[in-house]
């Protein structure tokens, strides 16, 4: 008899998982963590019953969070990371020349069963001279730092419990004052299609405090329905209108898997249909339009 694991994301839809092994199983004082084995996406860290990263499809999100980001900056040297405990958008930070990074992650023990469970994920990432990493509630080390960053990274869970303070004008007010002049904001903002509340309440926090906010969609196969949000904002150059040649120059020698110029373009450009959930089907919508 084998076990599965359902991660649920709205009344009515989940997404099923058959178990191989359960290589982890324990509560911290803030989650309840797991690592198992599928045999098609292979080890995968599970929190609260939902699925964070595995080993077979993580490229897919961190990539896209972290180089949408960071070539929408034409120089980025200081990053700070809110959650990510897991070392995969760490290490794709790190592939930049990057001065210095601080990831903020409140449980230490997300960090150390992904570094024993997960190497394939973090590669090393969490020994990089460059990154710092702090055991600390995002909220607060939002609240009470002093430095500037080129590039600012909310890795964040859904809004429940400790995490709903993620979702603050507060925490917002803090990531304001913490971006540097024409620095880049990006958030993982949930599903487009199971999440439209969660988006709009996050590119309603953007939007009275930055006058470019831009929404892009990728593809991660493990979260419920496939289609997932990022959300950037900044006082600079539109993360949407950088040139292929500029990306290009940004990423040149990474070997990525995922991200690429050709889609950065694309993912900012929206289908009608999920534009209109978006906007609470708003009439105009059409078909490839970037969202405002």
């Amino acid at each position: 008899m084998h076990a599965w694991l359902t991660d649920q994301i709205a009344e009515g839809f989940a997404a099923t998982f058959r178990i191989g092994d359960t290589l982890y199983d324990h509560r911290s004082p803030y989650q309840h963590i797991r690592v198992v084995t599928n045999a098609h996406f292979g080890r995968m860290l599970v929190l609260d019953d939902a699925v964070q990263t595995t080993e077979r499809d993580e490229h897919y999100y961190h990539e896209s969070l972290a180089h949408l980001a960071l070539c929408a900056h034409p120089r980025p040297r200081r990053v700070l990371i809110i959650g990510g405990g897991d070392g995969g958008l760490l290490k794709e930070v790190l592939r930049h020349p990057v001065e210095r990074v601080i990831m903020v992650e409140i449980d230490a023990e997300v960090i150390a069963i992904s570094r024993r469970f997960l190497p394939a994920v973090c590669r090393g990432a969490f020994e990089d001279a460059r990154a710092a990493v702090r055991i600390d509630d995002g909220i607060r080390f939002v609240a009470e730092a002093r430095e500037a960053f080129d590039v600012i990274l909310v890795d964040s869970p859904d809004p429940k419990g400790p995490a709903l303070g993620l979702y603050s004008g507060d925490f917002y007010d803090g990531l304001r004052a913490r971006l540097a002049p024409a620095g880049v904001l990006a958030v993982q903002s949930g599903s487009p299609l199971f999440q439209a509340d969660l988006l709009r309440t996050i590119r309603a926090l953007m939007a009275s405090r930055w006058p470019v906010v831009r929404t892009a969609l990728v593809t991660v196969p493990t979260y419920p329905g496939g289609l997932w949000s990022l959300t950037l904002a900044t006082s600079g150059a539109d993360p949407a209108a950088i040139s292929a040649h500029v990306l290009g120059a940004q990423i040149a020698g990474m070997h990525l898997r995922y991200y690429s110029p050709a889609l950065h373009h694309a993912a900012f450009e929206v289908a009608a249909a999920v534009v209109a959930e978006i906007e609470q089907g708003a009439p105009h919508a059409r078909a490839g339009s970037t969202l405002p």
